[in-house]
């Protein structure tokens, strides 16, 4: 017997009967999914319905549970400050300028981890092609992010190592040629449990689900944007809506925008190289620079290190100027 058909039936039952899943159902149907219990033809049916259906946040919770309880405990263990999902930089977007907003967290002495899959289709150069240029260093284990965290306040850990059976079902958007609520999971699934996080999205609507689904968890800070290719990255031209948690209740902000210029984050003129000299002082972009500053701003924010956006942003302003004396 398929052990996943009772869960694909409450989803599928029809018109009038069908519901979704509660939490601890989620974290049930998600903890075979992950063990390699369920039949592949199941497996696409309860994420596609949940799809169908509009995944609700008692589900990402489940979800996350289930991958929390399957990792390698070792990974709660990791002294991250803010935890920094990265899963999105495709197509859509240019240079990831968020890893320097990532680097100027670190310097401010709050630990950051970054985790994700997103080294495809970026049409300028992608995240982890990056990560060498502008020295953030990749962790393969717990113990390599630990010692990454406690040297430099900031490390970069692939999904295929932190949870390969994660990534599998994640690569499942290649046969079922859409997202599943897999996607949803992961922005949300804080491996480290740091007690801040930041999340972006590229649908609106999965603000208030992920906000809400980090309420679930006990997630105490969080900032969730639509970001530049449904990263976390603020883009300096427009104002920004902001939904999340602060002290684990319910919070909504606006950040103002930084600058009068509209542009695209991806422009035919970047080139790869431009993130690590933009770093260095050898490139010049004031644009570029503004998308950093102003998302560093937005982190400095959830993390507790201002009081108001527009501090933030000062405070990410000063560590910019001052980064080379710092890293």
């Amino acid at each position: 017997m398929n052990k996943l058909a009772p869960y694909v039936r409450i989803l599928g039952r029809g018109p009038g009967r069908s519901r979704s899943l509660t939490e601890e159902e989620a974290f049930e149907a998600f903890t075979l999914i992950l063990q390699g219990d369920a039949a592949p033809e199941a497996v696409g049916a309860l994420l596609m319905l949940m799809r169908f259906r509009g995944e609700i946040a008692p589900e990402i919770a489940g979800f996350v549970r289930a991958l929390r309880a399957h990792v390698d405990a070792g990974w709660t263990n990791v002294p991250a400050g803010l935890d920094w999902p990265t899963y999105a930089a495709g197509r859509t977007r240019g240079l990831p300028f968020y890893l320097l907003s990532a680097k100027l967290i670190a310097a401010s002495g709050t630990p950051v981890l970054l985790h994700g899959w997103n080294s495809h289709q970026n049409p300028v150069a992608s995240v982890r092609d990056q990560l060498t240029a502008v020295e953030i260093p990749v962790a393969k284990t717990a113990e390599a992010a630990t010692k990454a965290l406690e040297n430099g306040g900031i490390a970069y850990v692939p999904l295929e190592e932190i949870a390969p059976d994660a990534f599998r079902i994640l690569k499942l958007r290649d046969v079922l040629g859409l997202r599943s609520a897999v996607n949803t999971t992961l922005r949300v699934f804080n491996p480290s449990l740091a007690p801040a996080s930041v999340q972006g999205v590229f649908h609106p609507s999965y603000r208030e689900l992920q906000a809400d689904a980090g309420a679930l968890l006990g997630l105490a800070r969080l900032t969730v944007i639509k970001g530049g290719g449904g990263e976390f990255e603020r883009h300096p031209s427009k104002d920004i809506a902001g939904f999340g948690l602060r002290d684990t209740s319910p919070w909504t902000g606006t950040a103002p925008a930084l600058l009068d210029e509209t542009r695209r984050l991806a422009t035919k003129e970047s080139q790869p190289e431009d993130l690590a000299n933009l770093w260095n002082g050898t490139h010049s972009d004031e644009f570029a620079e503004a998308v950093v500053i102003g998302t560093a701003g937005l982190a400095l924010l959830t993390t507790r290190q201002a009081d108001s956006i527009e501090a933030a942003d000062e405070q990410a302003r000063a560590l910019w100027a001052a980064r080379h004396s710092t890293t």
